[in-house]
């Protein structure tokens, strides 16, 4: 387990510009680690250009059953709590897309006729840029769940700070990606939309018990629904980034803002010690 501070970027929704904050924040933290744990379309890479180490097929073990074995006795099918077996005509059949991988079957089976057998899910990749370490995965078309991808994100926190770009939303996905966050950092767009999946997600990391705070992303003045449920629901605002077509140009030409723009090096830098700050108090 890392040592360090871990902080986890969130978002309720795509678009709001969690990576944005993600990869400026990493650029500016030093001795460092990034995880992209958005595995269905990682993209903080596009960014941060790291130099490529290695790469990992991640694989998961599901069962396989020899039929010649098996005397259709139903102990596996009524013990998984998932209904990824069943028994037909004195036959198992076995689901593999809402498998979990528990094992627990195998492990039941009296005839030994299930067995467990590795199938990949998605690659990690690992490379560096300077003093940052930058590790994402991809997980393959069609997979029901990246949970397993996640976890071995997770196992690669170190440095003295790890930022975690997260999936959107506020599902399983996000909750194994903030299991084990020091911080959450939400950031929200100034729409009716956005306060509705800031609600969303602000519900989950309450629930979590994670101290959390919000950046107020592509503001433009007047009303800010988002803005609006922080106030009314004592979320700290600690930095706001106002809708600016040099920023935007940069995001969309794959740049890192810190490294182009001093007013940008300094806000988010200043996000970053906001951040330790708000750590301390908690």
């Amino acid at each position: 387990m890392a040592d360090g501070l871990t902080i986890a970027v969130l978002s309720g929704k795509g678009g709001t510009g969690k990576t944005l904050v993600s990869v400026n924040l990493a650029a500016v933290a030093g001795d460092a680690t990034y995880l992209d744990c958005d595995v269905e379309e990682p993209n903080g890479h596009l960014f941060l250009k790291p130099t490529p180490i290695s790469e990992e097929t991640i694989t998961i073990g599901k069962p396989v059953v020899d039929q010649s074995l098996c005397d259709g006795c139903k102990i596996c099918s009524d013990a998984c709590a998932f209904k990824a077996l069943a028994v037909i005509k004195g036959s198992l059949l076995i689901f593999s897309e809402i498998c979990h991988s528990c094992g627990l079957c195998y492990h039941l089976c009296p005839q030994g006729a299930l067995t467990e057998v590795q199938q990949s899910i998605g690659v990690l990749k690992t490379g560096e840029r300077g003093a940052l370490a930058v590790h994402s995965a991809v997980m393959n078309i069609g997979e029901p769940s990246g949970v397993p991808l996640i976890k071995e994100l997770g196992k690669r926190r170190g440095g003295a700070i790890t930022i975690i770009d997260s999936p959107p939303g506020s599902g399983c996905l996000v909750h194994e990606t903030i299991a084990h966050a020091d911080f959450c950092l939400l950031v929200a767009e100034p729409t009716r939309f956005g306060e509705q999946n800031l609600a969303l997600v602000h519900e989950l990391v309450t629930l979590m018990g994670k101290p959390a705070a919000l950046v107020l992303n592509k503001t433009i003045g007047g009303l800010n629904p988002s803005e609006a449920y922080a106030r009314a629901n004592n979320l700290p605002i600690i930095a706001s980034i106002p809708w600016d077509e040099k920023l935007g140009r940069l995001t969309s030409d794959g740049e890192l803002a810190v490294e182009k723009d001093e007013h940008y090096r300094f806000l988010f830098t200043t996000l970053l010690e906001r951040i330790k700050e708000e750590v301390r108090h908690a």
